[in-house]
Formats: structure tokens, sequence, C-alpha cells
């Protein structure tokens, strides 16, 4: 921890000069606003590590990221994002996440906009496992819908999902999360609330800085917060972004191992991660 928030220290000595700096593309961050009747961008990234929700998606490893997304000039917006996942969090699949989303986004008021939406995370092939190597037929498929408002440098979402959560219910619960939950029946209606406040530092430096807290439906020991706190800067067209991520999960809960069972891994554990991405 304290070796992080030096390094984080250290980055932002390094950041200086150039142009206002924007975050990494995130899923969950909807489609940019639209400066034309129709405006068509794409995104691709590189991160040290891919946090969702402050939890490892790639066992603590490295993730290449892409999207694409398409903004009409009167607020309706659709995109896609992909990105490698590891398959000892995600069994029996192709490695790979595949969001789909669409929304609506409006202004209710000067400097206030309302954003209304659903994301679908897929992941191809993918089955939860019963046990070791025993595939439920189960899939990860999470669809949620959100609402969220923005003014200024200030932004709230909240989600609630349409499906068990990631697949969560009374035949994953246990082998899903290495641990005997107790078989409470399905987590359709889990919420995730996610607050964010950005500050323009000067010479191209940008502060972010974000809660958020999951609420799991009927399994209350995987419900958790997580912060984050980042820098961002913008070098020749690359979006350079340094975040420290940590979350208050359960830890015997929330760890991964590989597919003999062995190596678990704690991927809820504060961490450095360290992304470049390009917007085009």
């Amino acid at each position: 921890m304290k070796k992080d928030l030096l390094l984080l220290i250290a980055i932002a000595a390094m950041l200086s000069g150039a142009a206002r700096a924007q975050t990494a593309p995130d899923p969950e961050a909807g489609a940019p606003a639209a400066t034309a009747e129709h405006t068509l961008t794409g995104n691709l990234g590189l991160a040290s590590d891919y946090r969702f929700r402050g939890i490892s998606q790639t066992y603590r490893r490295p993730a290449v990221q892409a999207g694409l997304d398409y903004v009409h000039g009167s607020g309706l917006y659709l995109g896609t994002w992909m990105s490698n996942v590891s398959g000892n969090s995600y069994n029996n699949g192709a490695g790979l996440e595949w969001d789909l989303y669409g929304g609506y986004r409006f202004a209710i008021a000067p400097d206030v906009t309302l954003d209304l939406g659903t994301l679908a995370y897929a992941y191809p092939g993918a089955r939860l496992n019963s046990a070791p190597g025993v595939a439920t037929g189960e899939k990860y498929t999470n669809v949620d819908v959100y609402a969220g408002i923005s003014t200024g440098a200030f932004s709230a979402r909240l989600s609630v999902s349409a499906t068990d959560y990631f697949g969560l219910n009374g035949t994953t619960a246990g082998y899903a999360y290495f641990s005997a939950l107790p078989a409470a029946g399905g987590s359709r209606g889990s919420a995730y609330l996610d607050l964010n406040y950005g500050f323009d530092l000067g010479a191209g430096v940008t502060l972010g800085t974000h809660v958020g807290r999951l609420a799991v439906r009927h399994y209350g020991a995987l419900s958790y917060t997580d912060y984050k706190l980042s820098l961002a800067r913008e070098f020749h067209g690359l979006t350079v972004t340094g975040a420290l991520i940590g979350t208050d999960a359960r830890r015997d809960l929330y760890q991964v191992a590989n597919a003999a069972g062995q190596d678990a891994r704690r991927v809820g554990t504060t961490g450095f991660v360290l992304s470049i991405g390009k917007t085009f």
C-alpha cells in the first residue's frame, strides 16, 4: 500500500504540460457526448490489470481492450466494448468479455444531464462450474439497467441487475465463490452505486476520485465498497492513467484459483493499475 502511494505520487510529479487529460474508456461510463448529429468513435487500450468494480477480472494480469461508440445528436447512443478476462474467473469459455450497451442522455436543467440505459455483459462460451471441471450450464451473462446524473465534474450512477448477478443463484453459489455460501436463491435486483468526481490539476493533469458500493441481493456477504484514486494525462494523443484501486470485499470470498484449484489469488485487494489508451 505504501509503495503504491509513493508510485502514484511519483507519476504525478512526472506529468506536466500538454492538454487536458481524459480517463481511459470505461464500459460503465456509456458513450461520449455527441458533437455532431452522428458521431462514431473507437477506443483501444492496454492495462496492467482489468478491474471491474474494484475486482480483478484478469487474475491480476494485463488486459487488451477495445470499444466502439455511436452517438446521435438527440442524445441516443449505442456502444460495444471488449476485454480479455481470466479463464480462472470465467470457466469453460473463450477468455473474453463482450459488452453491449445503449441509452439516452439528455439535459434536465442547466449543466445537469440525465443518462438512462442498459448494459449487457457476455462471456462467450463461459459456464459456471458446480465442482472443479464440472460445468452447470449456467451462464455468467449479466444485464444491468441504469440511471445516471452528471453536473460539472461530478457524476453518479445506479445500476440494477435485471438478471441473476453474473450467474449467481442457488445452484452456483457455493463453487462460484469458493465458499459454502447458503443457497439463497437468485440474485436479480443486485445494485451498484457509482460516484465520481474529477479535479483539473492544471498542466494537463486530471485527478479522478471514485467510490462505489455493491449490494448483492440475497448474498450480503458478497457486498462490498470499492474505491479508486487516479491521475491521467495525454501524451501525443495517448492517454496514460495510473490508478490506485481497492475494495473491502471479503478476501475468502473474492479469491480465484487456477484450473487445478491451486495458486489462489485475492482479486479484490488494493493494487496499482497502469493503463494507456487512445480514442479515434
